[in-house]
């Protein structure tokens, strides 16, 4: 039943998420759906959480090859459908409602604590200034993925994971607007 409301919500949106249509996928009644869940809402929230298969942890000892990383993996599955589809749906209904935007800020935030955990382990090895702001670089890591995928509608060139992962290593470095000194290797 999970699996065919996500399908479901790729093949339709929002709009033509309901129970009904969400039990015909399934074959099932829509008594046995509203046994499971009380609403459609309740509904999305299992299957987006069934839905999320976070990254698994990079493990190259450098921060800039593990946040490359990570990002790469942000585009594959940026670029591959039906995770465009489900989130961009999944935003919009987040928009809405309250239950479903709790459940994007705990996805969101499961997504984040990985690359805190690298960018943490990077300061302990002091790759990164012990005063950067990891959850700036957060933001500036994932920022650009998702602008590029869902408002500029752009492709991603070659190589553009590690220039962003390059340009925010470089402001990470950057404190009090001098460059911090970095022995070299």
């Amino acid at each position: 039943m999970l699996e065919a409301a996500l399908d479901l919500l790729a093949d339709r949106g929002l709009p033509g998420f309901t129970m009904e249509a969400v039990a015909q996928r399934a074959g099932a009644s829509k008594a046995t759906l509203y046994r499971h869940w009380k609403s459609p809402g309740a509904l999305l929230v299992d299957a987006m959480d069934l839905s999320f298969r976070p990254f698994p942890p990079p493990a190259t000892g450098q921060l800039r090859t593990d946040l490359i990383e990570l990002e790469t993996s942000l585009e594959a599955i940026l670029v591959n459908q039906p995770f465009p589809r489900l989130m961009a749906a999944f935003m919009d209904a987040a928009e809405r409602d309250p239950a479903l935007r709790d459940m994007h800020v705990q996805l969101t935030e499961r997504r984040r604590d990985l690359v805190r955990e690298v960018l943490g382990r990077a300061r302990h090895r002091g790759e990164i200034p012990p005063g950067a702001d990891i959850e700036l670089a957060v933001d500036l890591l994932a920022g650009p993925a998702f602008y590029r995928r869902f408002v500029a509608h752009r492709t991603f060139p070659p190589d553009y994971a590690s220039a962003v992962v390059d340009h925010v290593l470089a402001g990470l470095r950057f404190t009090g607007g001098r460059p911090e000194h970095r022995p070299s290797s």
